[in-house]
């Protein structure tokens, strides 16, 4: 007699498995055959971006020889393109070349544009328009006068900014080019005060606060109230 209930329980079993399979089987299959297919498609996907890195970082070491063997003009044409059709960060490595190349042959103008564009662009890192910002405001700190640098630069040269020295450092050329020594004195001594500034900066900033005493002696103390 128990034969024949576990008999009957087994086959209580069976059916049960059947009507399941028939009820939930297909959806199964779709489910097994859409994790295979997307861990091969994963898997194809991290291939052909390790490919289009590789062949992305073979084009900007080769506009890099360009620019090594005073090609310029190709080497300038294969960094805009490269900005233009690379992938991962190349494309604002190249940018920034682009625009070094372009500042190196004297074409001031074009160069800022170009920096401005890579310090104005959503895909770059807030770390790099500071730097392209930088850059720019190099180019310019012979002609630009106070109030434009300073437009261009104040947040960056604000306490704990990362390059807060070289913006200071910009702004307190500019500020003595244009006969505003005070300016000057002060941003240079924010630097020669900031213990985190790198030695060579304060050295150049030491410097120029010698320059500003001979010229004008020590800053005026505050008026007595």
């Amino acid at each position: 007699m128990t034969d024949i209930f576990h008999e009957v329980e087994e086959d209580l079993r069976r059916e049960q498995a059947k009507r399941l399979w028939r009820r939930f089987g297909p959806y199964v299959l779709v489910v097994a055959v859409l994790i295979v297919v997307g861990t091969a498609g994963w898997r194809g996907w991290i291939y052909w971006r390790e490919q289009q890195a590789a062949a992305t970082g073979d084009r900007f070491v080769a506009a890099l020889q360009l620019a090594e063997d005073g090609k310029k003009d190709e080497a300038l044409k294969a960094l805009q393109d490269l900005s233009q059709s690379g992938t991962g960060g190349y494309p604002v490595l190249a940018q920034f070349r682009a625009a070094a190349e372009l500042a190196g042959a004297g074409k001031t103008d074009d160069a800022v544009k170009a920096f401005d564009a890579i310090a104005s662009s959503g895909s770059t890192p807030p770390l790099l328009k500071a730097m392209a910002r930088l850059r720019s405001a190099m180019l310019l700190v012979d002609t630009l006068d106070l109030a434009a640098m300073k437009t261009r630069l104040d947040d960056l040269a604000a306490t704990g900014g990362p390059w807060r020295n070289s913006a200071r450092e910009l702004l307190g050329l500019t500020a003595w080019r244009v006969g505003d020594v005070e300016a000057a004195r002060g941003y240079f001594t924010e630097i020669f005060d900031d213990p985190t500034a790198p030695q060579s900066t304060k050295a150049r900033a030491n410097l120029m606060l010698e320059l500003i005493r001979s010229k004008v002696g020590d800053a005026k103390a505050p008026a007595k109230t």
